[in-house]
């Protein structure tokens, strides 16, 4: 006797029927991988301007979230849910899409993975330039080298000092470390910069007149919910209150002053700030390139809205340096 068909298997056997599809057939198509999504048109280039004799687009493609680093504040899951999302094979993904929407530089920091990924990317055909930095500690000058080394071996465009390195030195009070680790980058023979969340660490450089070709400065406004309240902005940077740039207009004021290229970031203060706010605000204020993390969803929409803020921004109190 055949067993009596309950209502759940009539819906499935009607249902796979209607589609063409036997029980071991819908089986054998649950393993077939998806196709892979189709990979959009290249896009003209961004805007571009100069850092040295390198060609860089307005927007560069921020390292945080290819290294699977990101400012969460107080909402725990949010590391968990980004190493998750950014698998190898989704990072490599972002990658090639910033390039085919028109993005032609990224910087990141050079852990092993991601360097892996950039130079399979190359190795495949891979155009984008890299602005590299490390994260090694610049008092230990033999491993700091060591780590510069790997930036010339694998042929970065440009270096520089990683900014929480920098403000380390400058509240410590202990810049000739910073100046001796400048000297070391320079040695490489590329353009090469100073990050930095602290303006007063740009203001020390600036004023002894070190030979830096660039800067990376964050900036952002304060206009947005979780931002500090006036006298709360004590620190360099804050997760809770989330802040890096804890004086704008400060930042704006001094930087119309600095002749070097500037490339902002944290331009959206890690996501609070929208993307169709942020970048008007950092090429309205000065800023002639923006460093934006970015996920691959994000990628489209970023590039379009600099296209449309660099259009719209002639007039500005500080010149384009770049």
């Amino acid at each position: 006797m055949k067993p009596s068909l309950n209502r759940r298997s009539f819906i499935r056997n009607t249902v796979l029927a209607a589609t063409g599809l036997t029980a071991a057939g819908a089986a054998r198509a649950a393993d077939v991988p998806a196709a892979a999504a189709a990979k959009p048109a290249p896009q003209p280039l961004l805007p571009t301007g100069k850092i040295g004799e390198l060609n860089v687009t307005r927007l560069i493609l921020g390292g945080n979230l290819l290294t699977r680093y990101q400012h969460a504040r107080d909402l725990g899951y949010i590391k968990k849910l980004v190493r998750s999302y950014n698998t190898d094979a989704k990072i490599r993904e972002t990658v090639e899409l910033a390039e085919a929407s028109g993005i032609n530089t990224l910087s990141v920091n050079v852990t092993p993975s991601v360097m892996l990924t950039l130079a399979d990317h190359r190795k495949n055909g891979g155009k984008i330039q890299t602005i590299l930095y490390c994260t090694s500690n610049i008092e230990d000058p033999a491993k700091y080298r060591e780590d510069l080394q790997k930036v010339a071996d694998f042929g970065s465009e440009a270096v520089y000092l990683w900014g929480e390195q920098a403000d380390r030195c400058f509240r410590d009070k202990k810049m000739d470390v910073l100046r001796r680790a400048l000297d070391d980058a320079k040695t490489l023979g590329l353009p090469c910069g100073i990050g930095a969340h602290e303006l007063q660490t740009i203001q020390l450089v600036e004023e002894q007149k070190w030979p830096v070709d660039f800067y990376i400065k964050t900036l952002h406004h304060h206009k947005y919910p979780t931002a500090p309240h006036a006298g709360e902005a004590v620190k360099s940077t804050s997760e809770v209150p989330g802040y890096w740039c804890r004086n704008p207009e400060e930042t704006v004021a001094f930087m119309q002053t600095v002749t070097k290229p500037w490339i902002a970031f944290k331009i959206m203060a890690a996501g609070a700030i929208p993307p169709q706010d942020a970048f008007p605000f950092a090429f309205k204020s000065g800023a002639d390139f923006a460093l934006a993390g970015m996920f691959d969803f994000d990628i489209a929409e970023d590039c379009q809205l600099t296209r449309a803020a660099v259009a719209q921004t002639q007039a500005r109190a500080r010149p384009w340096r770049a």
